[in-house]
């Protein structure tokens, strides 16, 4: 069982200063995740942004215009931190809020900070411009910018005493993020390819013929794009399915953050499944009343006891 915190002693100003911090950056860059993480008790929704600002500090350089070896040197800088973070060596008046934040949900929660160390391997995957041949090769990736962040969050969860096969929540944490991942991919496509980026593998592109790329309102001339967009489509509800998995492992707010945060996804994954060249056009996103209707359905736990009735069918 992964041991979870419920309530924590006295927190002081620094430390409830950086959270602030932490929150703020979540709430303003983040606006899925915070349908999510509004839904936790109060010491779990802090880490849970810490996590994020960490995060997003990491996403942003390789996001950012400086030149590649700046980038790389930036990062390094990054995992230095977490190095501190990591031996105890952060104080409450360190300058860096996010260092402060990060530092004190490690010390509440058993948060697996070796994830954040496969976080930055991503985002240098990204500054030095690689690409995939296979799935098995964009699953690489994958597992270090979005199942690493899984298994993170569900250090801060914990799992419910006696919750049955429990021993492989990891897993299903590691996959839920590698479907929420490749839904973003196929919902920015074509961001990323005005950006120089491919993520989808190259294999695939070539099954239905978009080896072309997407640098345009439309799909490459004589290519089969909606049988794209399908295809992965039908990987990715494939990983949800499996994913779901650990959510009837949570309690009830942790299971309605992970459902509010992947139930927002899926729906995403339905529209661009009803509409396939909608991705080539502009980012594809929901109105926030239909977000805010996938959280209260987290919260009433119908996901959870969804997935619990269907676990049980398969083993009778």
């Amino acid at each position: 069982m992964i041991r979870t915190v419920e309530s924590e002693p006295h927190v002081s100003a620094p430390v409830l200063a950086a959270y602030s911090y932490c929150e703020a950056v979540t709430g303003q860059q983040a606006r899925n995740f915070a349908y999510g993480i509004r839904l936790l008790p109060t010491p779990k929704r802090r880490a849970m942004s810490a996590l994020y600002a960490f995060s997003r500090r990491v996403d942003d350089i390789g996001d950012g215009t400086l030149a590649d070896d700046v980038k790389l040197t930036r990062l390094e800088d990054t995992r230095a931190l977490l190095t501190r973070v990591r031996d105890g060596a952060v104080e409450e008046d360190d300058t860096d809020p996010v260092a402060v934040a990060l530092d004190h949900a490690a010390r509440a929660f058993p948060i697996p900070l070796d994830g954040l160390d496969e976080l930055i391997d991503g985002v240098q995957m990204d500054v030095r411009g690689e690409t995939y041949e296979t799935w098995d090769d964009l699953k690489v990736y994958c597992r270090c910018v979005a199942g690493a962040i899984g298994r993170l969050s569900l250090g801060v969860f914990g799992t419910e005493a006696g919750a049955r096969g429990a021993e492989r929540a990891s897993e299903y944490a590691d996959t839920l993020g590698l479907a929420l991942q490749l839904t973003n991919i196929l919902r920015d496509v074509r961001e990323d390819a005005e950006g120089g980026r491919t993520y989808l593998p190259a294999d695939d592109l070539a099954k239905f013929g978009c080896s072309a790329g997407f640098n345009g309102p439309t799909p490459p001339e004589g290519s089969d794009f909606a049988g794209l967009v399908h295809f992965e489509v039908r990987r990715a509800r494939a990983l949800f399915a499996e994913g779901y998995r650990l959510l009837p492992m949570l309690d009830r707010r942790s299971g309605a953050c992970v459902a509010a945060m992947a139930g927002i996804y899926r729906r995403l994954l339905d529209r661009i499944e009803r509409e396939p060249e909608a991705v080539l056009h502009g980012r594809v996103s929901l109105p926030g009343r239909e977000k805010a209707y996938v959280a209260v359905r987290g919260l009433s736990g119908l996901d959870a006891r969804h997935v619990s009735r269907r676990t049980v069918r398969r083993r009778a």
